[in-house]
């Protein structure tokens, strides 16, 4: 480990359960370039769970599911925000800051989820169900969302569908979601046939196999999943719920059954709980490197622009869950 700076050296020892040692040079460089440049550009960086642990654990300021992160993008008194994970990320946080510049280092992070909808489709479904809200997951366009009454996330789905006090709803895009939910409350949920292309892979024989390899595993399952892989599960939730389940209940061994690098991010906190790691990565997620994190830095790469008067409309049905 010679030749890396003190503060590359004292992160690694925070990642070393995780990443080799032999791997850590070819990231030291762009670490300390991008605590160089966060400073210079009063920047701070936001990064989703499913990011690699070297961006999670060493570079990034702010970190959670897609609920923290939009919280916590409204508590930022950096001048930049860059965020690594998808493009439906960075417009929402360019939505609740909008004077500020909001930074993505790949424009091609995206979302299937979020391709599965258009504002178009929203404005149709309205005329077939006329009156009835429209409560839409934040892994979706800005476009999107200034069609909706109300955003939602996996965290907070039940509560928002709820706190409509209404007998119906339309829930998009995630079809998968909507019947996970559907199955905990009480309110009638329309669902669209969005999927999440790393969630709707997994089976019920999966589960079933891993429970059959690693006798005594506890299975944490997120509510993008199929029901079917929900119902075998031990537990499903958010991603924030799930780190959170591992802190509080300590399982010797568990299985996170959502995007490959959550497992890696939750562990490096946990030196005591085995993880086994079924791997399905988000391709697009893995699109945002320390390479172009740096590079966005740099030269002010990719910001993140939204018509006024969709942002408008958008800020007001994320600003209606953020108030649930």
């Amino acid at each position: 480990m010679s030749g890396m700076t003190p503060s590359a050296a004292s992160l690694y020892d925070r990642v070393q359960r995780v990443i080799p040692a032999i791997e850590w040079p070819v990231f030291s460089d762009d670490i300390d370039a991008i605590l160089r440049l966060k400073r210079e550009r009063n920047a701070v960086i936001l990064a989703h769970n499913y990011q690699t642990p070297e961006i999670f654990h060493c570079v990034a300021d702010i970190v959670g599911d897609s609920l923290a992160l939009a919280r916590k993008a409204m508590e930022v008194e950096a001048d930049v925000i860059v965020l690594a994970g998808v493009h439906f990320m960075a417009e929402t946080a360019k939505l609740l800051n909008p004077s500020k510049t909001v930074l993505i280092p790949d424009m091609g992070a995206g979302c299937s989820l979020a391709d599965s909808i258009t504002p178009e489709d929203i404005r149709l479904l309205r005329q077939r169900y006329p009156g009835v809200p429209v409560v839409t997951y934040v892994n979706t366009s800005a476009a999107v969302k200034a069609e909706s009454d109300i955003c939602c996330t996996s965290g907070n789905a039940k509560a928002v569908v709820e706190s409509l006090g209404v007998p119906r709803v339309l829930m998009l895009p995630d079809e998968y979601l909507a019947q996970n939910i559907a199955a905990q409350t009480e309110v009638e949920i329309i669902a669209w046939k969005g999927h999440c292309e790393v969630h709707e892979r997994f089976t019920p024989e999966d589960i079933r196999e891993m429970r059959a390899a690693h006798p005594g595993v506890t299975v944490l399952a997120h509510p993008e999943c199929p029901p079917e892989v929900v119902a075998e599960a031990d537990f499903a939730g958010s991603t924030a719920a799930m780190s959170d389940y591992v802190g509080r209940e300590k399982p010797a061994r568990v299985v996170l059954v959502t995007e490959c690098s959550m497992s890696d991010n939750v562990a490096v906190d946990h030196p005591d709980v085995e993880f086994i790691r079924p791997c399905n990565l988000c391709p697009h997620m893995k699109l945002i490197t320390l390479g172009n994190i740096r590079a966005a830095l740099e030269h002010n790469r990719h910001a993140v622009t939204i018509d006024p008067a969709v942002a408008a409309r958008a800020r007001l049905a994320v600003e209606r869950m953020l108030a649930v």
